[in-house]
Formats: structure tokens, sequence, C-alpha cells
């Protein structure tokens, strides 16, 4: 068996793997510059990241996935759906309504995938990366032909829909890729961008993340929220999935899901507003509330209170 027949054979067995651990999507791209790295140059340009300053720090890191392993020659993307109701906890993100922090959960889970790799070919290299890395993972999930850039900003698969996280496997192994997603399926539709309390889209595939509720409650910390935004912000008190809610290609999307993303009943607004620290950090140290912390929660419940018909 010749190195090319080896490499397509690992890479179907990768994705055969991946799909029994219990990723909805597997595909590969090859670890080069990103083509929407310009696009990124121009969105930290505009200060379109806010107080997330760490993206223009590591701006040069994103140029390429060398930066996060330096060997890197593939990038496997996986994606993992979770549930898409709202329910129990209308206020907080669907995404974060797991105890269960996603990072470890991808993580542990691509370990068996990683394993494969090193039981094939020992002394590869491999470097998992869960959204912390300077990775555009997005754009690599479309150059591995997992979905489209919608006018959201999400990306979107066909089949199910933009509730789910994506995660990478970068190696030194060169595996054959998959054809990247050239076309768009949103057509006309707008409704994501007119659904958005905050506009937060100063055009179709642009978000200025200033406005954005979930920049808003999430990634602006130990300051106070603009007074300009808070009668928009409903009763979010952690993310929002307002412009994922109102995208059709969302109805039928599968609600299948790792069991440890299943959600908890969570704290209504208020009882934010009253946790001790001890308790926050008891209930949510290992959840992804943990990211923004109590203090910044009980500023956003606040908020969320002062929105509801009787504050």
């Amino acid at each position: 068996m010749n190195r090319d027949q080896t490499s397509t054979e690992i890479a179907a067995r990768v994705k055969s793997h991946a799909k029994d651990i219990g990723f909805a999507l597997c595909g590969i791209a090859p670890a080069a510059r990103p083509d929407t790295f310009s696009a990124l140059q121009d969105w930290l340009g505009q200060g379109f990241h806010g107080e997330m300053g760490y993206m223009q720090r590591r701006e040069h890191a994103y140029e390429h996935p060398s930066h996060v392993l330096q060997s890197a020659r593939s990038v496997i993307m996986v994606a993992a759906t979770y549930p898409k109701d709202p329910s129990p906890n209308p206020h907080i993100a669907a995404y974060a309504q797991s105890l269960n922090d996603y990072h470890h959960v991808l993580r542990d889970k691509l370990r068996s995938l990683t394993s494969l790799l090193h039981d094939e070919f020992a002394g590869c290299k491999t470097r998992i990366v869960v959204d912390t890395a300077p990775l555009l993972e997005r754009d690599f999930a479309r150059t591995a032909g997992l979905g489209w850039f919608g006018k959201n900003t999400m990306l979107i698969n066909k089949h199910i829909g933009s509730y789910f996280f994506l995660a990478a496997v970068l190696t030194n192994l060169e595996l054959p890729p998959d054809p990247p997603h050239e076309s768009a399926h949103c057509g006309t539709c707008t409704r994501c961008l007119e659904a958005c309390p905050t506009d937060a889209f100063p055009e179709p595939g642009v978000l200025d993340a200033r406005r954005c509720i979930s920049y808003l409650t999430i990634e602006l910390r130990d300051q106070p929220i603009p007074e300009e935004f808070h009668s928009h912000m409903g009763n979010w008190i952690f993310g929002c999935d307002i412009c994922q809610a109102v995208c059709p290609w969302n109805r039928k999307a599968p609600n299948t899901h790792f069991p440890e993303f299943t959600p908890a009943t969570l704290p209504e607004p208020a009882d934010f507003v009253n946790m001790t620290e001890e308790e926050f950090q008891t209930r949510f140290a290992n959840s992804p509330l943990a990211r923004t912390g109590r203090e910044n929660l009980a500023r956003n419940a606040t908020i969320a209170l002062a929105n509801t018909p009787n504050p």
C-alpha cells in the first residue's frame, strides 16, 4: 500500500471514528492561510472586536495554523450539536445550558481521535483545539466542507442548521482534504439581520461585537453595559440565540447531542443577583457560565429583571 492510499484510508477511518464518537460532521482541510484572514484584519481594524483585546494581540497568529502547531499540514474539523430548544432556561443561550463546559467535553472526545492517528503513525504530532487557540475554526470548517457562512456570520449546514460547536485537530500528517463548501444557501433571506434587537450587523456577514447581546453579557466584563442596549436585551443574561432561532435552516435541525450537553435547570435571573460567590463557584465552576463570573451575571440579571413586566 503506497502512502497516498494509506492517507486516504486513514482519513476515512478518522471520519468514521468521529461519527462513532457522536460528532455530527467531520471534514479535513489543508493547513493553509485562512481565506478570511484579510477580512479578520479589516474587522479588527474597525474595532468591531470591542474589549476582546486578545484577538488583536494574536492577530498575526491567526494567519496560519503553524502558529498553533508548527508542523501542521492538515486540519481535521468536527461539529458537535447541542440542544436547540430554549427551555428550561430561556434566559441563557442554548449552548450554555449544561453544567459541563463544552471545552472539556469536546477535548475528551477528540483524544480518542488523536489516539487513532498516533497508533497508526508513531511519532506523528497532533494538537486539539477547542475555541481557545488562535485558529479560525469557522473558516477551516467551511474549507473542510462542513457548511457556509450565514448572514449572521455563523456556520450553517443544510442538515444540522447552526446549533453546533466546532473543534479541530491539527496534525503534521498530510491527509487528503475535502472539497470546500463553495456555495451559500441563505438566498434573499434576512431574518437574522432583522431580528437582532441591537442592530449588531452593519451588513450581511459582518458582526459588530460591541452591539451583540452575546458579547455584552459574556465578553464585556467588570464594567457597565451601555444603557442604550438595556431595553433591547430582553431577558438574556448569558449569550443570545435570536439570530439562530429565526433561521429557517434550524427549523428541522436535529435535537440529538452528547449526553453531557443535556440542559440542566438553572437559576432564574433574580437568583443570580442574590447568589454568593461561594454558591456560584460550587454550582458553576465547571460550566460555561464560569467564563462570565457571578458579578457580571448579576449585572446582566439586573438588566433582565428591569425588562420584565413587573420589575
